[in-house]
């Protein structure tokens, strides 16, 4: 664990000489942020696609640093720091990035110089409670700067960028008028950091606003580097309302508890002994109902996975007292952080290459969300059918011992080919004979063929693909690179 705090304390004086004393505003605590990024193609994973550009505002912060959102940052490849008045820009590049949280930090990518002389940075602030009046602040294209007031009145849990992942919100009422084509926006409390703007309905002029106590507990893991990130507690829980499923699990009718109907491997409930069937009554103290909320001292009536990432830190311990057949048990849980990478299915990729291999124009992948996501907004009726459950039921496949899910996600027209060329969506068991767990046991196994001859067994159309060693050799050496125009074969990193 950390001693966050008191290194935070050490480190934010020696970045104070560089900032001025003005009083916070637009002029002097926000700045432009252009981005241009380049992501990856999922379908044709060698290949990148069209560059593209963003603007955001971000926050400026003690020791230069400047708070955008991950959003707002995803695979840059260039990102320049504006003054919005002046239109004086620097370099600068990305020094920590939390995709699940969503929010970045952006720093000078060389010495600034006086780029920022007689600007300000912003403080934090914590307290927010409902009823506060905020302030967005923006810039007309011209550099005006714009504040929109917004009341602060409701808390919630919600996603912030990914759609599975649900954190802290505010939501605030309000008139909020887009300038510029701006992407985030800074949300402001009395000259203090409340929060980044996420998104506003205009038609019910309603604002999603990340919280600066999720932006302070952000700053604490960067301050502190290696950047670690929120843990990963990985169970699945239901309510406990009805009397008789209350009394099927031997609990007092009047005292809550939340049910733990799966449990995901590798996860740090799983690794602390925590099992399917438990009830959670407490977590850290704070007693959980029987819908999994709890009383939060700042907020009030709040779920109980603000407690499990939003107030928890990877390499703390969480304390449990449960319920488990019916005698009540305490348990700790060490707290761990559990990457994209790390999962079945990664669910996102930005900021690196998709992992592949090309089999004599036969396309293996892992599978990603990413590439489910390829079938749009309705991917979930749109994709694959297997593909779809194996990215809802990760926990089956893990248990039968895969790391990770390899598909045919296409088949390149190569002379190897001919006749499997509208195969896709196949998940591979075995080749040559040998398990196939992820990519590293395929390019091990594709070693190995019977005869000269590649067997790959699928779960379902045809059953079984037989290729011919040497034409995809052949294939992979001449016709895939020059055809396609295949700079790599393989990503296995």
């Amino acid at each position: 664990m950390k001693f966050r705090s008191l290194l935070a304390a050490l480190l934010l004086p020696l970045a104070l000489p560089s900032m001025a004393t003005a009083a916070p505003s637009p002029e002097t605590s926000i700045l432009r942020v252009n981005i241009t990024s380049q992501g990856y193609n999922f379908a044709l994973p060698w290949q990148k696609q069209r560059p593209n550009t963003r603007r955001g505002l971000g926050a400026l912060l003690q020791g230069n640093r400047v708070l955008v959102t991950a959003e707002l940052a995803q695979d840059a490849n260039y990102i320049e720091l504006e003054q919005a008045a002046s239109g004086k820009r620097i370099t600068a590049k990305v020094e920590a990035v939390d995709y699940e949280i969503n929010l970045a930090t952006i720093i000078p990518d060389e010495d600034p110089g006086d780029f920022f002389k007689g600007m300000e940075a912003l403080e934090i602030d914590t307290t927010l409670k409902p009823k506060a009046s905020l302030d967005v602040w923006q810039f007309e294209s011209n550099g005006t700067p714009v504040s929109s007031p917004v009341e602060f009145n409701r808390v919630d849990l919600g996603p912030y960028f990914l759609e599975d992942q649900f954190f802290l919100i505010f939501q605030a009422n309000g008139a909020v008028q887009y300038r510029s084509g701006t992407f985030t926006l800074p949300v402001i409390h009395e000259g203090k950091l409340a929060g980044m703007l996420l998104r506003y309905n205009s038609r019910d002029q309603v604002s999603d606003i990340l919280p600066a106590a999720m932006v302070d507990r952000f700053l604490e893991d960067v301050a502190t580097p290696p950047y670690e990130g929120l843990p990963s507690f990985g169970v699945r829980m239901s309510p406990t309302l009805d009397p008789q499923l209350r009394s099927y699990l031997k609990l007092d009718p009047a005292n809550g508890g939340i049910l733990i109907t799966d449990v995901t491997p590798g996860f740090s409930a799983a690794a602390a002994g925590v099992q399917q069937g438990d009830v959670i009554m407490e977590m850290n103290g704070y007693k959980l109902d029987a819908r999994g909320s709890y009383d939060d001292p700042l907020y009030g009536l709040l779920g109980s996975g603000h407690l499990a990432r939003g107030k928890a830190a990877a390499g703390e311990v969480m304390k449990l007292k449960l319920i488990r057949d019916g005698k009540p048990i305490d348990l700790d849980v060490p707290l761990m952080r559990k990457l994209p990478q790390d999962y079945l299915v990664d669910p996102y990729v930005f900021d690196r290459q998709p992992r592949y291999l090309i089999l004599g124009g036969v396309l293996f992948q892992e599978l990603t969300l990413p590439f489910l996501q390829l079938a749009g907004k309705e991917w979930r009726d749109r994709a694959s059918f297997r593909l779809v459950y194996a990215q809802a039921n990760q926990d089956e496949f893990l248990k039968a011992g895969r790391r990770k899910l390899v598909f045919i996600s296409g088949v390149l027209p190569a002379p190897c080919t001919i006749g499997y060329e509208r195969m896709a969506g196949l998940i591979v068991n075995q080749v040559n004979g040998k398990d196939i767990t992820d990519l590293a046991s395929l390019a091990e196994a594709v070693k190995s063929p019977a005869n000269g001859i590649h067997r790959i067994d699928v779960v379902d159309g045809p059953r079984t693909i037989y290729l011919d060693d040497a034409q995809a050799k052949q294939d992979n050496a001449e016709f895939l690179p020059n055809r396609y125009r295949i700079t790599a074969l393989s990503n296995l990193k």
